[in-house]
């Protein structure tokens, strides 16, 4: 190796003890990784030469910018006069050593970060800063795997699937509009978690999810055992038309937000008590009882709230039917609004987004970074599997060995 190239461990190593980090803008691995790879592009010169057949020799060099984990520096790299030199150590039109840099980017993204916050990190970290242009550049490769992961083939039966929608502005024609975003996660056979789709729409509505649910359809759900759903009108007739033997349960808690509202707040205390005897009752025939009890006490003055028991009642008692550990999992829409409660994380800070894509690969990313705590089945699976088994007796055979 010629002088230009030797590294003076010593200095090195004085400079480290003095408390000089080795990442980073002045970092002491920046221009050590510089000497050595330029030291490494003039053994490639070195041996091109031996080996070229035909009369040639070095011409100067090239420089280009490489971002590496610990910081950027000038490379140069040698050229030949014969311009048959391929370098391999950098190759032509390589400007990183690693990706690191982009896969931290992503995570940041995944995060929630700002394009401001991410590149303040990049700055401190590599030296290096980064436009706006170039982290959205990044972050747009999710969108092709975004697009795969939507279209992807689904497994024939879950078990359970939530249902539900948030809402959010996105730029449509130089102005914000709302866009309803419809989440449907499943609960696999396995007894996992699974986010099964995302998808935007001008606004909620039961038509809209007869669309959806026929997109999964169509990726090959055959079977969903129990749906839990919000409020909606014409959800559960949505259902019906594409999966005519699955159980549709209202949310509870949905119905219970519904109702506080037009109850006076005076009387909000009582009210709600003497509602807890209906929704937590331990057998269908009590419930009906307690709504009984309920609407003779304040039917008078809360019709509404009675009538809307009364007319979604079907939907809303499916789980008496179920034992405690099917209860639990679908008397509410908790599980789905777990996730949309990390992706308001995601977005608290932004107002609105420039497109759909700005929207669903930051809330894609988000998702990777959630599920990877979706490796283990839920709690108590196989008595629920196996109770399921016996209340859709035949739907579960060919899935499960019992």
């Amino acid at each position: 190796m010629s002088d230009k190239y030797e590294i003076d461990i010593q200095a090195f190593a004085k400079a480290l003890q003095s408390g000089q980090g080795l990442n980073g803008k002045d970092g002491l691995l920046t221009p050590l990784i510089k000497q050595i790879t330029e030291a490494a592009l003039a053994a490639e010169m070195d041996e091109h030469l031996t080996k070229e057949g035909q009369p040639n020799r070095k011409n100067g060099v090239s420089q280009k910018t490489i971002k590496t984990a610990s910081g950027s520096f000038e490379l140069d790299t040698p050229r030949d006069r014969n311009g048959s030199f391929e370098p391999q150590t950098v190759k032509k039109y390589q400007t990183r050593l690693t990706d690191e840099m982009e896969r931290n980017i992503i995570s940041l993204f995944a995060l929630g970060n700002s394009y401001k916050s991410i590149r303040e990190y990049l700055l401190e970290m590599y030296g290096t800063e980064v436009s706006n242009g170039t982290i959205n550049a990044i972050t747009d490769r999710l969108v092709p795997e975004l697009r795969a992961w939507q279209e992807r083939e689904l497994e024939a039966v879950y078990p359970f699937v939530w249902l539900d929608a948030i809402h959010y502005k996105i730029k449509e024609n130089g102005r914000f509009v709302s866009k309803a975003l419809y989440t449907i996660l499943g609960l696999n056979i396995e007894g996992k978690k699974e986010l099964l789709g995302l998808y935007l729409s001008e606004s909620e509505g039961a038509r809209y999810w007869l669309n959806v649910l026929t997109d999964l359809q169509n990726r090959g759900v055959k079977d969903i055992l129990i749906a839990s759903v919000d409020g909606l009108k014409g959800f559960p007739e949505a259902i019906e038309t594409v999966y005519p033997k699955t159980e549709v349960q209202l949310c509870i808690i949905h119905q219970i937000r519904n109702s506080v509202k037009y109850v006076a707040s005076k009387n909000q205390k009582a009210f709600m008590s003497d509602l807890k005897c209906v929704y937590r009752a331990t057998t269908q025939n009590a419930a009906e009882q307690a709504l009984d009890e309920l609407e003779s006490k304040w039917g008078a003055q809360y019709p509404l709230v009675i009538k809307s028991w009364r007319s979604k009642w079907e939907n809303l008692s499916v789980y008496f039917k179920y034992p405690e550990q099917v209860r639990k999992a679908i008397y509410t829409t908790n599980a789905v609004e777990a996730v949309h409660r990390q992706f308001r994380k995601l977005t608290k800070t932004k107002g609105g987004f420039a497109n759909e894509n700005a929207l669903l690969k930051l809330l894609y990313a988000g998702m990777l970074k959630a599920s990877e705590k979706w490796t283990h089945p839920v709690q108590n699976w196989n008595l629920t599997l196996s109770q399921l088994s016996i209340h859709f007796e035949g739907r579960l055979d060919d899935y499960v060995d019992l």
